[in-house]
């Protein structure tokens, strides 16, 4: 699928699954069951200067950590959906609250639990390393892979875009 301008500009929300789009998707486990990820300061700086531009940017992850939710509130993430069981129902939920149009979403996700979250958004993204199922489906794959810039080079693309970069 190729990407046109106007998919870009349309674009004033970003939904982003956490592990593997966020972070490498590897978990670090320790013995007192801690689990520890590894977010990109690159990813976080473009969230940052998203909000600060206007934009919304929720995250809806199956995973439900301290530490995570930690982190996206020092983003200044306010739209923080964690545990959830079913992205869809989240994610409709989200937008009617918010008034916001499916067409104006972009969401990056990595893998199958995105799947179908995925095909309600005006831009479906995924990191370079996203499942294959993901990529078919996607209309901006990343040159980057999940936590190693992925999340930077959508926001910066779709900002560009729109000349607010």
């Amino acid at each position: 699928m190729s990407i046109t301008q106007t998919d870009l500009t349309r674009i004033n929300t970003f939904i982003f699954d956490v592990d593997g789009v966020l972070t490498d998707g590897l978990l670090y486990c320790f013995a007192d069951g801690e689990q520890v990820r590894a977010f990109n300061i690159k990813d976080g700086f473009a969230i940052k200067h998203a909000i600060s531009q206007g934009f919304r940017v929720a995250i809806i992850s199956g995973k439900n950590e301290p530490g995570v939710r930690r982190r996206l509130e020092q983003l200044g993430i306010e739209d923080i959906f964690l545990g959830i069981e079913d992205k869809v129902e989240a994610m409709e939920d989200y937008l009617y609250m918010q008034g916001i149009h499916p067409a104006t979403v972009a969401y990056m996700g990595d893998d199958m639990p995105d799947y179908e979250v995925m095909q309600r958004c005006g831009l479906r993204a995924c990191p370079a390393d996203a499942a294959e199922d993901i990529q078919a489906i996607s209309t901006f794959i990343s040159t980057k892979n999940g936590g190693r810039g992925a999340v930077r080079e959508l926001i910066e693309s779709i900002m560009k875009a729109q000349d607010n970069w």
